[in-house]
């Protein structure tokens, strides 16, 4: 339902030689077609006008083509054109107004107002369902226009001289009588008799000389967009295009539902102008909703997430966050210009200007990074390459933490500590008895869309085979008749047919997973190791993003429906209808308490230990609960073994009467217990066959190539090989026992070799990972820390198949970043490690 939009761009006229601006815009006309270019009052600007779009791919050729005609044009004569607000070198009683009557009277009349006229402007015209709508929507859509004139600052210099302002056109701009908020206007008859008035007062001699920010075309249905400085990229001219448009539907929507501005807040907006016209994208912008200073690309995307619907009805919102995003990576360009200037001289920043103006490639570059980066250096970074430059999806990130500095971070960092502790947010570590705070870093991780879709696909392919091996390995075993898998990784026959008698149709072993993954230098995304028995870390995920200093991109997926996600699951897994979930952990001496506490209140379930639990005529009650009806749902967050010690609230072992209740088909366990056989270190080795066997599909993601020393002549390779591999035991957890080889010392290697020879099945051996690291704030700078990422996966059943019939599985994009401490390689917190927001991309991403 795209309206149409349109632009007019103001050109200026350069000596390519001296970069000073030239009378010469006659000169560039002769050489071009009438249509579609045209003078402006001072013989050394050139305007050029695209036809109206519905589509910004199409306006974006149609601006790039005229830009290539005028430089083409140009050229020959030893001149540029320059898209900015100011000219950085200009002299004043050089320029002479065009000849024509209009813009003689002009200058006779404003004199020095309109000599020093010598400043370019974007204009965008956006298609109204009518007049009367379009101009009562302006003071509608008027409060954003501060945050499209800071997209589009570009005129810092004036006469050769730093202005301090990103945008000096504005305040040169606004010393014509009628320039500004439009204010209020009833209807169009209201506008009209408005300025009517105006030029019966003598001050303005037509209604063409009204240079509102935004106001109704005399001569096409349309709004126009007047307060932004001319923009060297042609991408930021099209970004603002389309958010104007975007403000514009937006507007009128609301007038038709009855909405109305008003004049309260004219000075308002004149403040949040000139803050603007201060700031650009690199200080405060004035924040709409509440008047207060914010960090600019905090307010640029509120404004994108605020015009979603209106982007998403067009079709716009991916293209509009995407240059919305590399809009703020680069930073304004008066920065760019500045930076230039301060190293290469004026000229070179004139120079600068006319390439980027033609669309010339390799000039977009990124803004300076201060002490945060100094000394940064990683072979395998995921923000930063091998030059050291910022790869392009996360120079917004970085020019926020540069923005923020050693100092800004350090009192983020307090406050979110303080936080923490007001929330409880902390683990334990076996051994100690005071709880820690959970490490969590301020710099975010992204994860871009295309490979989210990727992982997605993949992590449900894997939950599904995964999910038809426990139905097998509890039932037939046909994997172990076919020789798939080994009669070693298929549990006991006592445990098999123990576990053959909890399962039934439309039952669901996994019901959440925790499947961790590393991304390799060269071969991506691999997955590391999968979590099926009590995988945890999703609470934390949610702190990481709610504790996090730095505030999301629009197009980042949210995390709040991670929770209800997990509670569905859970609802869904029960034996009937109308069921009661409870969450079972083993109390305040788990590490992961927090989160027991955290995920229960969250859902709106109970949570209880073992001894608050009690089972009576085959049901699981809570003792003594004024509520006297059974859980239907146990959401299980202790380990299996703890659970079969465990005494009930009567003092007996509760184990007996949880399986009699669960074969019974009274109560399901999620996760089953006996999944420790499908998260096993060695049967990670065999899940590619897993997935063909059972899926009839090939592996959608790699893994780490594993040895498993106690199959037949592996033991001998792995010994040879020793010192360049990474070795498990198979039961390990949180990087209990793990060798790295590269790493270890003579006595640690010799120390694995008579452990394997010994027993080598229950080892497994990996190739090194070049594991990819990720600027980490460690107090003072940026350095380089080991990450994986643990993304969780919640799986309900259609029906009442078995294995992997029927299975759904959602992968939550409430991953998280785990982070391993300075100088290690492993990322588990019991070992020092922490975590970061992981920001996973939706459309827009690159």
């Amino acid at each position: 339902m795209a309206v149409a939009v349109g632009v007019e761009e103001e050109f200026h006229v350069v000596d390519l030689k001296s970069g000073t601006l030239v009378p010469r815009a006659r000169s560039v006309l002769d050489r071009l077609p009438e249509r579609g270019f045209t003078t402006e009052l001072q013989q050394s600007i050139v305007e050029a006008n695209s036809r109206p779009h519905r589509s910004l791919h199409e306006l974006l050729k149609d601006i790039k083509a005229s830009r290539k005609a005028l430089a083409a044009a140009a050229g020959p004569l030893g001149l540029g054109v320059v898209a900015a607000g100011t000219a950085p070198m200009a002299r004043l009683g050089t320029i002479d107004t065009t000849a024509d009557p209009r813009y003689r009277r002009m200058t006779e009349n404003y004199r020095v107002v309109a000599e020093e006229q010598l400043i370019c402007g974007l204009q965008v015209h956006v298609d109204v369902p009518d007049r009367d709508t379009g101009i009562m929507a302006m003071s509608l859509l008027a409060p954003w226009l501060p945050a499209l004139l800071a997209l589009s600052a570009s005129s810092p210099f004036w006469l050769g001289s730093d202005s301090g302002y990103a945008s000096w056109r504005t305040l040169l701009w606004q010393r014509w009588p009628t320039t500004g908020p439009a204010g209020h206007f009833r209807s169009a008859e209201h506008y009209d008799e408005v300025i009517a008035g105006l030029v019966r007062s003598g001050v303005i001699s037509d209604a063409g000389m009204v240079y509102y920010d935004v106001r109704p075309s005399a001569h096409l249905q349309t709004l126009e967009l007047r307060i932004c400085d001319a923009c060297p990229r042609a991408e930021t001219a099209v970004m603002i295009a389309g958010l104007f448009r975007a403000l514009v539907l937006d507007a009128c929507e609301a007038v038709a539902d009855g909405r109305r501005g008003d004049d309260e807040r004219l000075e308002w907006l004149r403040a949040a102008t000139w803050r603007a016209a201060r700031s650009g994208l690199e200080g405060d912008l004035v924040h709409p909703a509440d008047g207060r200073p914010r960090p600019a690309p905090r307010v640029i995307r509120s404004m994108v997430t605020r015009l979603r619907p209106a982007l998403e009805r067009i079709g716009d919102w991916t293209d509009v966050v995407a240059l919305t995003e590399e809009a703020l990576g680069l930073g304004s360009a008066a920065h760019r210009v500045r930076r230039v200037a301060e190293t290469d001289g004026l000229p070179a920043a004139v120079a600068l200007l006319v390439a980027q103006t033609r669309g010339d490639r390799g000039t977009d570059h990124p803004p300076h990074h201060g002490g945060l980066l100094r000394g940064y250096r990683a072979d395998h970074d995921e923000m930063v390459d091998l030059a050291g430059e910022v790869r392009p999806l996360y120079r917004a990130v970085l020019t926020e933490l540069d923005r923020a500095g050693v100092e800004g971070l350090q009192h983020a960092v307090r406050a979110r500590q303080k936080q923490q502790l007001a929330q409880d947010v902390v683990f334990r570590v076996e051994g100690e008895d005071t709880p820690r705070l959970f490490p969590f870093d301020v710099v975010p991780r992204l994860v871009p869309a295309d490979q989210w879709t990727m992982l997605e696909r993949g992590l449900s392919q894997r939950v599904r085979a995964l999910e038809a091996f426990l139905h097998d390995a509890y039932g037939e075993q046909s994997a172990r008749r076919d020789g798939v898998v080994p009669a070693r990784f298929l549990p006991e026959p006592q445990a098999a047919a123990e576990g053959a008698l909890l399962t039934r149709p439309g039952l669901v072993r996994i019901a959440v997973a925790g499947i961790d993954l590393v991304q390799d230098a060269v071969h991506g995304w691999l997955v590391l190791e999968d979590n099926l028995r009590v995988p945890s870390g999703l609470a934390y995920a949610l702190a990481a993003r709610r504790l996090s200093p730095i505030e999301p991109w629009p197009q980042v997926a949210g995390v709040e429906d991670a929770v209800a996600t997990l509670a569905r699951t859970l609802r869904a897994a029960a034996p009937g209808a109308d069921p009661r979930v409870t969450v079972l952990s083993d109390g305040p001496g788990n590490s992961a308490w927090y989160e027991h506490r955290t995920l229960a209140a969250e859902m709106g379930v109970a949570l209880h230990t073992a001894d608050q639990l009690v089972v009576r005529d085959g049901r699981v009650y809570a003792a003594g609960a004024p509520d006297d009806r059974p859980f239907d749902v146990v959401y299980r967050r202790m380990d299996e073994d703890d659970l079969a010690k465990a005494a009930g609230a009567d003092g007996r072992p509760l184990w007996p009467g949880l399986t009699a209740a669960a074969r019974a088909g009274n109560v399901t366990f999620a996760n089953a217990w006996g999944n420790g056989v499908a998260d096993d270190k060695a049967l990670y080795a065999l899940v590619p066959r897993l997935i063909r066997y059972y899926l009839g599909e090939e592996p959608l993601i790699g893994q780490v190539p594993t040895l498993l020393p106690g199959d037949p002549g592996v033991l001998d390779e792995v010994l040879d090989r020793l010192a360049e591999l990474v070795v498990k035991p198979v039961d390990g957890q949180g990087g209990v026992g793990v060798v790295i080889g590269p790493h270890a010392s003579p006595e640690e290697l010799a120390r694995l070799r008579a452990e394997l020879l010994v027993s080598p099945q229950n080892w497994v051996a990996q190739d090194v990972v070049q594991l990819t690291s990720h600027p980490t704030f460690d107090g003072e700078r940026l350095e380089p820390r080991v990450v994986d990422l643990r993304v969780f996966v919640c799986a309900e059943r259609e029906g009442d198949g078995f294995g992997a019939v029927g299975l759904t599985p959602t992968v939550l994009p409430t991953a998280m970043t785990r982070v391993a401490a300075g100088g290690s390689l492993i990322v588990n917190s019991s070992r020092g490690g922490g975590a970061k927001d992981t920001w996973i991309l939706r459309g827009g991403s690159r």
